[in-house]
């Protein structure tokens, strides 16, 4: 291969997860989630319990936290969580520093891009039109649309949708939900320390890089790149 020759990158797909990695909505989420059970006169689980459900739907982040509660008062978490977070905590969060150049940046560069996150349709279209990301999206999957994470089927209906190949495709996330889909799928994926789940938490699960964020992932996919490429011929 010359210096001429163009260089063929490794993924097409980058799947992201939203709240953690390009959303910086943990302590919102926290709060929100320790308000609504503290209405309810239920036990409030620690924080790290707490931060470590987040990117699951909201369903199995209630049976986390309560585990066993019957259809009534587990309707009435979401009902009282989604009140908190509309009223008090859904204007808080912000996107991490350079996630919209970063994003474009991508998308210039020619990789689809995705999101499979843990949010509702509903909240994900809020966040999508508020922070004006949502046409930089080629497609976007939510709990409510397919099994949460880490069932790896919002990830294999991005994949159909897009037609791209799992070993292709490069999910980033903040939680160990999120690898455990890619790994379930058949897809490489790199881990950010900005969510819910520890470092040695996402380390355990060997993430192809576990970064500090995902600013750091253009510098990672260009040494990828480098890798990938085939031996000069003599």
């Amino acid at each position: 291969m010359t210096a001429a020759e163009p260089r063929e990158r490794p993924f097409d797909l980058l799947v992201f997860d939203w709240d953690g990695t390009l959303l910086d909505s943990v302590g919102s989420i926290v709060a929100c989630t320790r308000a609504a059970l503290a209405e309810l006169a239920l036990p409030v689980p620690p924080e790290p319990a707490i931060r470590g459900a987040i990117g699951l739907g909201i369903d199995e982040t209630i049976e986390v936290l309560s585990p066993g509660c019957d259809p009534e008062r587990a309707e009435r978490i979401r009902a009282t969580y989604r009140r908190h977070w509309i009223e008090t905590y859904r204007g808080r969060p912000l996107l991490f520093g350079g996630v919209p150049d970063l994003l474009a940046r991508f998308e210039s560069e020619g990789y689809l891009l995705a999101v499979a996150t843990g949010k509702s349709r509903r909240g994900l279209d809020h966040d999508l039109a508020t922070t004006g990301l949502g046409p930089l999206f080629h497609a976007t999957r939510t709990a409510d649309e397919a099994p949460s994470k880490p069932h790896p089927g919002m990830l294999l209906d991005l994949l159909d949708e897009l037609g791209a190949r799992p070993s292709r495709a490069l999910v980033v996330g903040d939680s160990v939900w999120d690898l455990e889909m890619a790994a379930a799928a058949g897809a490489p994926a790199v881990a950010v320390c900005t969510g819910g789940s520890p470092r040695w938490d996402l380390e355990a699960r060997a993430p192809a890089a576990c970064l500090e964020g995902v600013a750091e992932l253009p510098e990672w996919l260009a040494s990828a790149l480098t890798v990938a490429q085939p031996a000069r011929r003599p």
